[in-house]
């Protein structure tokens, strides 16, 4: 008797050739249901529809086709089982040996503008997962197929082994497709939790991803490491188009984000911003992107060596030129003119990559530690400078305001304990990362040097002491912008108001570990 294979696909990329193959080079008899049975019909390959085959019509405007005795006690039989196989004798069933089963396009169907509630309950799949389950579980009998790019190994597989795929093959395909109904169900749990109201963070929380890339390594040569992307439609980096250079490196792609973070925060006038570890090393807003660029890297010229850099503009000629004029691991924009493009090439090895949408990224963060994970909202809190509080005799300007607002957006993506210090919408020092606020002062005031005078300082957090507030007066700052918070916030106001300094609270604390 010819072996019998089930097809019940949604993406029909394949399906044909599959079908084709089955029937005339392995004498498969084919049961299919709704589209699939009439696409194969049509390409004028036998197939008898499941409704035929089980006896029972597709009910429920198609919601119940393969739901069925028939059709899963064929997938679930152990051919090794006398019971089993009697079983299906007095109950006219035959055994299944190939299921090709793909799932209702959910995700796809949830990422169009607009879609509601109900339009995207119709796309979450019933048979489908029962059926991709039920044949993974019996992967010592039967083979399941769940992504058309198996289909011509699949093929391989009976054409080097007599007709019949490896026992190793059919687990190989059980598992993707028990990964495949666990990241569809993902997708149908974390589109309802944002459907309802209630709390910001679920009671139950899972990561889901599809390799998209192997790493050479991780932070280090001696680390695996591997890039996922999340859903079905490519997005953010995953959606990104390199135009010339290496391949992204682990490295590459953190410190990328972390240029991506701190440039969509300037959208209204050219800016540009240059990483190193995570760290902006220089930030600055121009009239130009050009303009920009230079002032950011001018900012320090010696960190910028091998940096990354992030534009908010399309990359034009005269910027493109200006790049060319030093090491730089990546360069990242919304777009790159022809004549720009032309100019890059003379650093192949740069990494360019083009990126239309800087603004939009994750909503949580997501961080491992043993035992378990942490997840946080993003913090993409807007500055809002109407709800700021000045604390001091002296009132800012506009314009000082202004540049406050700079540094404080800066400072926001810089490692705590946190410290910038700008003019002319220009970092000057940046303090990252110490174990104390007074020391990042001091690397910010130091590396600033006499352009500090006249300049603005930015911290993360409220200053517990006065020393730092003092020590900034000294190097020339005029302005100062901080969360508060601090039970002696008074003792750094008042050395303020003696020292002629303006103090802003902001209210908000923009710790980044």
């Amino acid at each position: 008797m010819a072996r019998l294979a089930l097809l019940s696909v949604s993406n029909k990329t394949g399906l044909i050739d599959l079908a084709r193959s089955l029937v005339e080079e392995f004498n498969f008899d084919l049961i299919s249901s709704g589209g699939t049975a009439k696409a194969i019909k049509e390409a004028g390959i036998p197939v008898t529809k499941v409704s035929d085959y089980t006896g029972s019509p597709e009910i429920l405007g198609g919601r119940v086709k393969t739901l069925h005795p028939r059709i899963h006690g064929g997938i679930l039989a152990r051919k090794d089982f006398p019971q089993d196989i009697t079983d299906l004798e007095n109950n006219q069933i035959r055994p299944i040996d190939l299921v090709v089963v793909n799932l209702y396009p959910f995700e796809e169907t949830i990422a169009k503008p607009g879609v509601t509630l109900p339009e995207a309950i119709e796309q979450i799949d019933i048979g489908g997962p029962a059926m991709l389950r039920a044949s993974s579980k019996n992967f010592a009998h039967l083979t399941v197929l769940c992504d058309p790019a198996q289909y011509d190994e699949y093929l391989q597989e009976l054409r080097q082994h007599n007709g019949e795929a490896s026992l190793e093959f059919r687990q190989k395909c059980a598992l993707k497709g028990f990964l495949h109904t666990a990241s569809y169900d993902q997708a149908i749990a974390s589109y309802l939790m944002k459907a309802q109201d209630g709390e910001s963070l679920p009671q139950q929380y899972s990561i889901s991803g599809k390799l998209l890339q192997s790493l050479r390594y991780g932070e280090n040569p001696h680390q695996a490491a591997a890039w996922y992307e999340t859903g079905s439609t490519p997005t953010g980096w995953a959606a990104a188009s390199k135009l010339q250079g290496k391949e992204l490196s682990y490295n590459n792609l953190v410190d990328l984000e972390a240029a991506r973070r701190i440039i969509s925060e300037f959208t209204d006038t050219p800016a540009a911003a240059i990483l190193k570890h995570t760290n902006p090393c220089g930030v600055a807003v121009g009239d130009s992107l050009k303009e920009a660029y230079e002032k950011a890297f001018n900012a320090d010229a010696v960190s910028a060596f091998g940096g990354i850099v992030a534009l908010n503009r399309p990359i034009d000629e005269a910027t493109a030129t200006e790049l060319t004029k030093t090491f730089l691991e990546c360069v990242v924009a919304p777009g790159c003119e022809g004549d720009a493009q032309a100019i890059l090439t003379a650093k192949s090895k740069v990494r360019v990559l083009i990126l239309p949408d800087l603004t939009t990224g994750p909503k949580e963060t997501v961080k491992a530690i043993a035992g378990g994970f942490l997840v946080q909202a993003a913090d993409d809190a807007i500055s809002d400078t109407s709800k700021w509080q000045v604390v001091t005799e002296r009132q800012p300007t506009e314009s000082e305001l202004a540049e406050l607002l700079f540094a404080w957006k800066v400072c926001k993506h810089v490692k705590s304990n946190a410290i910038v210090v700008s003019r002319d919408r220009t970092t000057l020092g940046v303090g990252a990362g110490q174990m104390n606020r007074v020391g990042s002062t001091k690397i910010a005031l130091e590396q600033a040097g006499d352009n500090a005078r006249g300049g603005f300082l930015a911290s993360d957090g409220f200053f517990p002491f006065d020393d730092s507030v003092r020590a900034a007066a000294e190097a020339g700052i005029t302005a100062i912008v901080q969360p508060g918070g601090s039970l002696r916030d008074k003792d750094s106001i008042k050395a303020a108001n003696e020292l002629g300094l303006v103090m802003v609270l902001t209210g908000v604390r923009h710790f980044l570990h």
